[in-house]
């Protein structure tokens, strides 16, 4: 039985999981935590430190290939002779929200970023963190001659630091001067940003092989957690992942870039070949957890009280933007209540209009990628909030389609090491291609899900759209689209 493993490096921990290579079947795990951060910045040998507590007691015994995920958006600066010139920039560092208008306006605007990229610069995107540091440390910036992600660095030191240094689709797309539609780095953006070009990861193919290991482990791509997680729960087109943090997060799986003017859209690629446009709301559990903690309740109390209401909950509508919104671009706007009446001011009310008003909002999330022509016949939901009866009530109805609820997993280990499988299929030839001659990957059995219809509920969730419509564009006449 071959054995191949995924390892995810995400802000907190790292976890490995050890699969077989056939089936998918997880073998064993592994588990360590980061050391504490202290900030946007982290030592990259903390991540190794990790990674080799994560894989103790033997744990990659019989392991022929690993594949490796990492925290997206993370910036590792390094010398000519690749050594660190400073700590790694982490994807959570806000510090280059200037940096990033700086940027935007040194190109021309928003357009001109979403046509060169596929992206607008956010704080998030490596390209804004080398403009922060050319402005604010220009001897560190000076130095700079080579930028990594986590995920490429990691894969480097696994290796050995060969003189090759490799990245991923779904990697590069995330730096912000690696363009999903011509599938090539933009070196002048790097200029722009920093002042002078670096050298840059070679992007690999889904099924590449990035190198060896001196033990003889093949050494897979890799590629962002987003894009390991798509992969590790088996999505594909008509599929879209609507992810509930206290922001939220939709994408979908397309044959092509979509280029969006204004930027909504962030084009970014995916593990298996094709693309993945996500569309980020500003708010999604924060308006739970906000209603929550003003009916003095937590997150079960709020869903508990939302199912003793009903749909449309008496005609109250939250417009969840509480921390002004993104989708639509609404930076400064605030949340808001309508449709108060005598009898509806109950807490089973305004929880019920809490749970809609959020749903509705990555409702219209969802329809800006309907607009554009991506297929959406199933939404495959995450996050601890997924899980709460409430949500999983309303939201196959207001979506429109069938709801899909993973148990909880590590995906995006899981996709790392089903990445690490394609890849040894690929090397050793057991992975036939298919017509185009393209090698597929392994079959994998699908996460196992709780699916909910919307069955007789459809015709009521499109009246609770509708309401939570017409609200909206009254308070913001001509901000959404048709497609909204």
């Amino acid at each position: 039985m071959g054995k191949v493993a995924g390892l995810d490096s995400s802000s907190e921990s790292t976890r490995i999981v050890v699969c077989d290579t056939d089936t998918g079947a997880v073998i064993r795990q592994g588990y360590a935590p980061h050391p504490a951060e202290k900030g946007p910045e982290v030592d990259p040998q903390a991540w190794l430190m990790s990674l080799g507590e994560a894989a103790g007691n033997g744990l990659l015994e019989g392991v022929q290939a690993i594949g490796v995920s990492a925290q997206q958006h993370g910036l590792v600066p390094l010398d000519a002779e690749g050594n660190l010139v400073r700590p790694a920039l982490l994807g959570n560092d806000k510090r280059g929200q200037s940096a990033a208008a700086d940027l935007i306006d040194s190109l021309g605007g928003r357009s001109a970023w979403a046509q060169a990229i596929g992206a607008v610069p956010q704080a998030t995107h490596p390209v804004t963190k080398l403009r922060w540091l050319a402005r604010t440390e220009p001897a560190n910036a000076a130095r700079i001659t080579e930028v990594m992600q986590p995920h490429d660095w990691l894969a480097w030191q696994l290796l050995g630091r060969p003189a090759r240094r490799t990245t991923d689709r779904g990697g590069a797309s995330a730096t912000g001067f690696w363009s999903a539609a011509d599938e090539a780095y933009r070196p002048d953006l790097v200029e722009l940003a920093l002042g002078h070009q670096v050298r840059l990861p070679e992007v690999l193919g889904p099924s590449g092989t990035a190198g060896f290991t001196p033990e003889g482990l093949l050494i897979s791509a890799g590629t962002g957690d987003t894009m390991a997680a798509a992969f590790g729960l088996g999505v594909g087109v008509g599929d879209a992942v609507v992810s509930l943090g206290a922001s939220g997060s939709v994408f979908g799986i397309h044959h092509e870039a979509l280029v969006d003017p204004d930027g909504t859209i962030t084009s970014f690629a995916d593990a298996t070949g094709r693309h993945l446009p996500v569309v980020h709301t500003s708010n999604a559990v924060r308006v739970l957890r906000g209603t929550a903690e003003m009916l003095g309740t937590d997150l079960e109390g709020l869903s508990e009280l939302a199912l003793k209401s009903s749909p449309g909950a008496y005609g109250m509508v939250m417009l969840p933007y509480l921390e002004g919104e993104r989708t639509p671009h609404l930076p400064h706007t605030a949340g808001s209540l309508h449709g108060m009446r005598r009898e509806s001011m109950k807490p089973e009310h305004l929880a019920r209009a809490a749970v809609e008003g959020m749903l509705c909002g990555l409702a219209d999330a969802l329809d800006v990628l309907r607009g554009r022509g991506v297929a959406v016949r199933r939404v495959f939901l995450l996050g601890g909030a997924a899980e709460l009866g409430a949500v999983q009530a309303a939201a196959p109805a207001v979506f429109g389609v069938q709801v899909v609820v993973p148990q909880p997993a590590e995906y995006a280990a899981l996709g790392a090491a089903r990445q690490a499988a394609w890849a040894l299929g690929a090397a050793h030839g057991t992975l036939a291609p298919n017509d185009g001659g393209w090698v597929e990957p392994p079959q994998w059995p699908s996460a196992a899900s709780q699916v909910f219809e919307p069955g007789e509920e459809l015709p009521v969730g499109q009246a609770v759209r509708q309401q939570y419509t017409a609200v909206r564009d009254e308070a913001y006449p001509g901000v959404f689209g048709p497609e909204g």
